[in-house]
C-alpha cells in the first residue's frame, strides 16, 4: 500500500499499477484460501490493508484445523472447534512436497502435493463447484468488496486525477519530448521550443489534449532530471528554461535520456527527441530496444544537420541507428535543417493524436520499386500516409483507379507537403473506401506509413502459460521463443464494442525484406478477448495484421500493431517475488537458456536508478538446459520508500546473432512488521 501511494505522488504510474495488480492478487486469494468465509464473515477484513493492525486470532502451528476428507469433495472440513473459536486459518500449498504440519488444511486441487496427507482434501474456493456452491459465491463477493475498498483507499489518498491515471484511464496518451541542450543546439533549442509552445497550443482544450506532458532534457554526460506535468502551461514553462550549454565533442548522451523516458513515462507513449548529433551512449542501444518492445510506446526522432563521421565499426554510432529505433516502435526518424525544424510541427500533432490507429507500415533497405496495396474502412478519418528516404517517386490511386503523383502537391486525392526527409499525404475527407494502392520507386532506403483516426482498433500483448493450481497466461516479457508456436492474446475493439465487429484473420507480417505472413488459429475468450496461435513465426522483425468486417458500415478493415518483434532462441527468465529494502543488497535468481549452439553467452543489465549491480559477465550454456545464477543490486540507505526501479537483463550469444531479454520492475519498501498467517 505505502509502494502504491508513494508511487502515485512521484507519478511512477506504471510502477504503482504494477503493484497494485500484485496486492490485489494477494487480497483476493485470501478469502479463497482462507477460511474468512466458512468463519460466517460476509465482509472484507480491514486489517489485511491497514499496516497498523494487526491480523488478530490465527490458529498457530501446533493447531488442528481441518479434519480428513479423503474425496476432496466435503463441504466444509474445517473442524468445529476452530469454527466455534473463530480462528483464521489457510491451506497449505505444496508444489515440490507433500509435506505439512499435523492437523493442518491443505489448499486442494490437482496442483497441490498436500491434499493427498491427512487430512485430505483442501479449503481452496477458486472455482465454483456442487460441493462449495455457497462459499464460492461468499468468497467471489467479500473479494469484489475487498477489491473496492482497497481501490477506495488508495483514491482517497491520491485524489480522483491521479487515481485515474494510475489505472491508465485518460482522454488521451502521454506526450514525452526529449530534447538535446548541448551547445551545439543552440539554434535548434530556439526553434524546438516554438514546436513545443504550438503543440501545447494547438491541442489545449481539445478532445486531443494529453493526459501528461513529460519533458527529459539530455547533455554530455548529464541528463534529466525528467519532468512531467498534466499542466500545459507548466510544461511551457519548462520548455522556457532549457538553455544549450556544454558538450564539446559530437556524440551525446541521448539514448540515457530516452531510457529516462522509456522507464518513466506509461506504456503506450508517444516520445519525441530532438538532436543533430549521434549517440555517444550506443552502448544502451539494446536496452532501448528492449524498453520500447515492453512498453510499446512510439519513438520519433528529429534529427537536424547531417551525421558527422561514418560508422568506422559495429559498435560506432550513427543516425542510422536512430532510425533503427523510430522504425522499431512504428515511429518516424526525420532529418530537417534547422530551418525546415517547424514545418515538422504538423507532423507531431499528427502523430500524437487520439484515437490514432496504423493501417499499413513497411520498410525497404535496399530501396526498389513496389507497390503497396491498404485496405481503408468507413469509420476511418484524417487518413495520413508518411514516406521518409531520398530519391523517391510515388503514384497514390484510389479504389476507383484515380491517381495522383508526387509532382501534385494538391490533387484529386489530397494534399502532399515535403519536409527534409519525410513526404506526408493527408488524403482528402471524402476518401473512398477499398483497397488503395501506393507505388513507391527508389533505389534507395526508405519506410512507408498509413495511418487514420478509428475507434476500431485492438491491443495485444505475447503471452506464455502456465501450469500450477492457477493455470493460464502470463504476458511474455522477452521475445517469443524459435521454433515454438507464438501465442498473443489481443483485445479488439468496435465501433460499439467488440459485438459490432467481425474478426476474419490475425496474423504476423514482416515489416521488411521480403512480405511473409504467418497465419493463425483463434479462440474466442468473450468480451472482445481472442487467445491467437501463430504455428510459424516468420524470420526477422514482424508486427501483427488484423483484417475483418465492421457490422456498422459493412466495409472490411485492416489494422497493424506498430512496435516491432522478433523471435529468438534465447530464454531468460527473472521473476520478481519481493520487494527491495533501502541500504540492502537484493537478490534476483534468474536463469538463461538457449535452443541454439551453447557456448559462452554474456550477460548485461542496467537499471534506471543506476544502482550498483553485481552479476556474472556471461554463462556457459549447453543446448536445451537451464544455467542459474543470481543478480544483486544494492539500493542506497537514502533511497525513499516507493521508489521505482526499472531493470534491463539481456543474454547474448558470442557471435552477437542471437539474444534476448527481460524487463522487470523493483519497487523500494522500507520495512514494516508484518503478520502472516501459516500459510506456504
Amino acid at each position: 500500500m505505502v509502494a502504491i501511494k508513494t508511487n502515485v505522488r512521484w507519478e511512477n504510474f506504471q510502477a504503482a499499477r504494477e503493484t497494485l495488480g500484485k496486492v490485489l492478487h494477494t487480497l483476493q486469494d485470501f478469502y479463497s484460501h482462507s477460511n474468512w468465509v466458512e468463519l460466517g464473515y460476509t465482509e472484507p477484513y480491514i486489517n489485511l490493508i491497514r499496516p497498523d493492525l494487526p491480523l488478530e486470532n490465527l490458529a498457530d502451528v501446533n493447531t488442528a484445523t481441518c479434519s480428513d476428507c479423503a474425496s476432496g469433495t466435503c463441504p466444509n472440513p474445517i473442524l468445529p472447534n476452530i469454527l466455534k473459536e473463530k480462528k483464521l486459518t489457510s491451506g497449505y500449498m505444496g508444489i515440490f512436497s507433500s509435506a505439512k504440519p499435523k492437523g493442518k488444511c491443505s489448499h486442494g486441487g490437482e496442483g497441490d502435493l498436500t491434499s493427498t496427507t491427512v487430512p485430505r482434501g483442501g479449503i481452496n474456493k477458486d472455482e465454483r463447484r456442487s460441493d462449495n456452491v455457497a462459499f464460492h459465491t461468499a468468497a467471489v463477493n467479500a473479494a469484489v468488496a475487498a477489491s473496492l475498498q482497497l481501490l477506495e483507499d488508495i483514491r482517497l489518498a491520491v485524489g480522483d486525477n491521479d487515481f485515474l491515471r494510475m489505472m491508465g484511464i485518460a482522454r488521451s496518451s502521454v506526450v514525452c519530448f526529449v530534447i538535446d541542450t548541448t551547445g551545439s543546439m543552440s539554434d535548434d533549442i530556439d526553434e524546438a521550443r516554438a514546436v513545443v509552445y504550438e503543440i501545447i497550443d494547438s491541442k489545449k482544450g481539445t478532445q486531443d489534449e494529453p493526459s501528461e506532458y513529460i519533458l527529459v532534457p539530455f547533455n554530455d554526460p548529464s541528463f534529466g532530471p525528467m519532468i512531467r506535468t498534466t499542466d500545459p502551461d507548466k510544461m511551457k514553462k519548462e520548455i522556457s528554461k532549457l538553455k544549450a550549454t556544454g558538450g564539446g565533442d559530437i556524440p551525446e548522451m541521448c539514448l540515457s535520456g530516452l531510457q529516462l523516458a522509456l522507464t518513466g513515462a506509461p506504456a503506450l507513449s508517444y516520445i519525441y527527441v530532438f538532436t543533430d548529433a549521434i549517440a555517444k551512449d550506443i552502448a544502451l542501444k539494446d536496452t532501448i530496444a528492449a524498453l520500447i518492445r515492453r512498453t510499446k510506446s512510439t519513438v520519433s526522432y528529429l534529427m537536424t544537420g547531417a551525421s558527422r563521421r561514418r560508422r568506422r565499426s559495429i559498435r560506432a554510432a550513427s543516425f542510422d541507428d536512430y532510425k533503427d529505433l523510430a522504425l522499431a516502435s512504428g515511429g518516424q526518424a526525420i532529418q530537417v535543417s534547422k530551418r525546415q525544424l517547424p514545418e515538422a510541427t504538423d507532423i507531431i500533432i499528427d502523430t500524437s493524436t487520439s484515437a490514432l490507429v496504423t493501417v499499413l507500415q513497411r520498410a525497404r533497405h535496399p530501396g526498389k520499386q513496389e507497390t503497396f496495396p491498404f485496405m481503408l474502412d468507413e469509420s476511418l478519418q484524417n487518413v495520413t500516409i508518411y514516406i521518409t528516404g531520398t530519391s523517391i517517386t510515388f503514384t497514390l490511386t484510389n479504389p476507383a483507379g484515380v491517381s495522383q503523383s508526387n509532382t501534385e502537391a494538391s490533387g484529386k486525392l489530397g494534399t502532399i507537403k515535403t519536409v527534409g526527409n519525410l513526404r506526408r499525404i493527408r488524403l482528402s475527407a471524402d476518401k473512398l473506401t477499398g483497397t488503395w494502392q501506393l507505388n513507391i520507386k527508389s533505389n534507395q532506403p526508405y519506410t512507408l506509413k498509413v495511418t487514420g483516426q478509428s475507434t476500431i482498433t485492438f491491443i495485444y500483448d505475447f503471452v506464455e502459460s502456465f501450469k500450477g493450481p492457477h493455470p493460464g497466461y502470463a504476458v511474455l516479457s522477452g521475445r517469443p521463443q524459435t521454433g515454438q508456436p507464438a501465442t498473443l492474446m489481443v483485445s479488439v475493439m468496435g465501433r460499439k464494442g467488440p459485438s459490432s465487429m467481425t474478426v476474419g484473420n490475425i496474423g504476423l507480417i514482416t515489416v521488411s525484406g521480403p512480405e511473409a505472413v504467418s497465419n493463425s488459429t483463434m479462440t474466442d475468450m468473450g468480451n472482445g478477448d481472442i487467445l491467437v496461435t501463430v504455428d510459424e513465426v516468420p524470420e526477422g522483425e514482424f508486427v501483427v495484421i488484423l483484417k475483418g468486417t465492421d457490422k456498422v458500415s459493412n466495409s472490411e478493415f485492416q489494422r497493424q500493431s506498430t512496435t516491432q518483434m522478433s523471435v529468438s532462441k534465447v530464454n531468460i527468465q527473472a521473476v520478481v517475488d519481493s520487494s527491495v529494502e533501502p541500504g540492502e543488497a537484493f537478490k534476483l535468481p534468474f536463469r538463461v537458456m538457449t535452443q541454439g549452439p551453447g557456448g559462452q553467452y554474456s550477460i548485461n543489465a542496467r537499471n534506471d536508478r543506476n544502482f550498483p549491480m553485481s552479476y556474472p559477465n556471461s554463462l556457459t550454456l549447453t543446448t536445451g538446459q537451464y544455467t542459474n545464477n543470481m543478480l544483486t543490486i544494492a539500493p542506497p540507505a537514502s533511497t525513499p520508500s516507493g521508489t521505482a526501479i526499472t531493470l534491463t537483463m539481456e543474454a547474448k550469444s558470442s557471435s552477437g546473432v542471437d539474444s534476448n531479454y527481460v524487463v522487470v520492475r523493483l519497487s523500494v519498501v522500507t520495512k514494516v512488521t508484518k503478520h502472516f498467517l501459516d500459510y506456504t
